[in-house]
């Protein structure tokens, strides 16, 4: 496809204007035109580590799940326990197919009453959409918020500035929502985001969406971010992308996501692809997602391979970068269970360039989030 070609079928944000009026690079993602940089990735990615920077996701898919018994009909297609989600309260969670393969990574939100909001990556929610609707009893309703945007403000001064304009996001705890009117029009907080740092994603009318994104930004703690450090932020906090450190031939044992394996779920082993991912938990996958240092300054990037000491592919790189905050390369890789232990040394093969790395704990950048007892 030419780009003329793609950039007739790229769809626009609602802040799509309000963007470019305030100089951002926008490039093709997820089928639409977003915002990569505005000054720059690194003073984006500085700026929300020490105030607050706003990010516009409303590429994402916004869902909301209704109807009889709709838990069970979730946890039907989910491993994490729905049904013991209390009102208010949010849970990460993966779409299984039948093999145990990973759809999608989401969050869901229990609103009270049998109803659920989730939130499904933007580059897959058709086809979560799609799947969902085929899966889910006719009873359930599935309807998609196409007309509601996302924002997000994350750092360690977001909620202080959030909350001057809703008081309501200072009594929030990491993983709980809330809904509210705001002169007429419908709000929804949650504290949660993707950069492991504190913060808040707001959903609000999309006809809403540039007056609040300059309210946001007025205040002196917020400016707008880009994709682009929101991907070196995320890797950063070790959090995995869609599509990148997670697909259909990855299980939830193999990208070191068992903590969204409810425990419940465990025991009754009753979701897709159970038998397969609760033996790789007790017995271990062929591969691992590990963080890696990378040795020298030059970032090994996604592609790159894991080799054996015979040069022989035994693994793969599926994201890496400059650490902006730890001024240092970083990397997400999967690599062979024997070699996951932290401390352990691997070879990594980029355009036939060899570079030396060490299996690293993540996140590499401490999580920030605003825990209940903490």
């Amino acid at each position: 496809m030419s780009d003329e070609a793609e950039d007739q079928h790229t769809q626009t944000l609602p802040l799509d204007a309000w963007h470019r009026v305030r100089g951002a690079r926008m490039v093709p993602f997820a089928g639409y035109h977003m915002p990569i940089q505005y000054e720059g990735i690194i003073a984006e990615h500085l700026w929300t580590r020490s105030s607050a920077g706003l990010f516009d996701v409303s590429h994402m898919g916004q869902l909301l799940i209704s109807g009889p018994d709709a838990a069970a009909a979730l946890e039907a297609l989910l491993p994490g326990d729905i049904k013991g989600l209390g009102e208010g309260k949010i849970r990460y969670s993966l779409l299984l197919n039948e093999g145990g393969g990973i759809l999608d990574d989401l969050m869901v939100t229990s609103l009270g009453g049998g109803a659920y909001y989730m939130v499904v990556n933007g580059a897959t929610k058709w086809d979560d959409i799609a799947h969902l609707r085929e899966h889910l009893p006719d009873e359930i309703v599935l309807n998609h918020l196409e007309d509601q945007a996302l924002l997000a403000v994350q750092g360690p001064k977001a909620v202080e500035a959030v909350a001057r304009i809703w008081p309501q996001a200072a009594n929030l705890y990491f993983m709980e929502g809330t809904g509210f009117d705001w002169n007429g029009v419908q709000i929804g907080i949650s504290r949660s985001g993707y950069t492991g740092e504190d913060g808040v994603e707001i959903s609000l009318p999309a006809s809403e969406a540039e007056r609040v994104a300059t309210l946001l930004c007025e205040q002196p703690e917020i400016k707008p971010i880009g994709l682009g450090a929101r991907d070196s932020l995320r890797l950063e906090a070790g959090l995995p992308l869609y599509g990148h450190d997670l697909d259909e031939a990855t299980t939830p044992v193999m990208a070191d996501l068992g903590f969204a394996l409810s425990k419940r779920r465990r025991e009754e082993r009753n979701f897709p692809g159970a038998e397969r991912i609760l033996l790789e938990r007790e017995q271990g996958a062929v591969v691992k997602r590990v963080g890696l240092f990378v040795e020298g300054r030059q970032p090994v990037r996604e592609g790159a391979t894991v080799v054996d000491d015979d040069g022989n592919d035994v693994g793969s790189v599926t994201s890496g970068g400059f650490s902006p905050s730890l001024e240092r390369p970083i990397a997400m890789a999967y690599v062979p269970l024997s070699s996951a232990d932290a401390g352990t040394r691997v070879r990594l093969n980029q355009r036939a360039k060899i570079f030396e790395g060490v299996v690293t704990p993540m996140p590499f950048v401490p999580h920030r989030y605003h825990r209940k007892g903490a």
